[in-house]
């Protein structure tokens, strides 16, 4: 009788130690979770309080320059069928996810083995191109040129664009070609004079003065010492599923959707960087 009960509490004693051990345990767990669960809460301040970084001499938007580290392609601002009373919505697709994909996947993929080149901005690289190894000079150029154009192209429409200019611009505009019907006109001419494939812009040039310019293939103005300040894709992948072989009217058109709130923007900050030079 005495060894059963033994027997008895021993397997009792070592049932409690179980559920001792197991609630040791248990609060143990619940204490680390805890402290770790304080950790994000404690360094959230700090992360709120960081500023952007941003650049004077931005060219892709107004806010800060385009990185190469990887090349990524931005999201429409708005939906594909948005600016359809002059884009349809199926050229908008094709034109950022297909054509505009592949200046960043190409740029990528030339940048690849070169690190210290993928520190730098797309807009540096294409104003040094003369200084890039000369196997990625061209693929630097048109596909940097690609997604730098475009990254701006979108920016500079909007479904609620269109009208007469407004702001700073306006003014300049008036005061350089002498009034915006005559500023249209000039712009719609050398874009229908635009020979194959390119873009017509309106840039603050070296001197800081408003210029009309068309530039071939995907070159940008900053390789000419400009800032592009609004520009329109004449490619015919731009336009062509809609207006075929008419480009004119494209161009005409296109003033329908032209953002003249981010135009001023970009005229801003190319004055900015026109009086940093001094």
């Amino acid at each position: 009788m005495f060894s059963i009960n033994s027997k008895v509490r021993e397997l009792i004693m070592k049932f409690w130690q179980q559920k001792v051990g197991y609630f040791l345990v248990g609060i143990t767990l619940f204490i680390l979770l805890y402290a770790f669960k304080l950790v994000p809460i404690a360094i959230q301040p700090s992360i709120a309080k960081q500023s952007p970084v941003t650049h004077l001499a931005t060219v892709s938007s107004s806010l800060a320059e385009l990185s190469a580290a990887p090349a990524q392609l931005p999201p429409l601002p708005y939906a594909d069928n948005a600016l359809s009373k002059v884009i349809d919505a199926q050229t908008m697709k094709l034109h950022h996810d297909k054509h505009h994909a592949t200046y960043v996947e190409n740029l990528n993929d030339a940048l690849k083995y070169y690190p210290d080149l993928q520190k730098r901005s797309v807009e540096e690289l294409l104003r040094d191109q003369d200084r890039l190894p000369e196997k990625i000079r061209t693929p630097v150029r048109n596909n940097g040129g690609g997604h730098l154009n475009h990254t701006m192209f979108w920016q500079i429409m909007s479904p609620n664009g269109g009208g007469q200019p407004t702001g700073a611009i306006a003014a300049e505009i008036n005061k350089t070609f002498g009034s915006f019907d005559a500023f249209k006109k000039q712009f719609n001419e050398a874009g229908s004079d635009r020979f194959g494939s390119g873009w017509v812009w309106l840039v603050r040039n070296g001197q800081g003065q408003l210029e009309i310019m068309t530039t071939p293939n995907q070159d940008s103005p900053i390789m000419n010492d400009s800032y592009p300040i609004m520009g329109n894709d004449v490619w015919e992948h731009a336009y062509y599923l809609k207006y075929q072989n008419r480009r004119a009217e494209y161009l005409n058109n296109w003033w329908n959707i032209v953002n003249w709130a981010e135009v001023n923007k970009r005229s801003l900050v190319s004055l900015q960087q026109q009086s940093s030079r001094g």
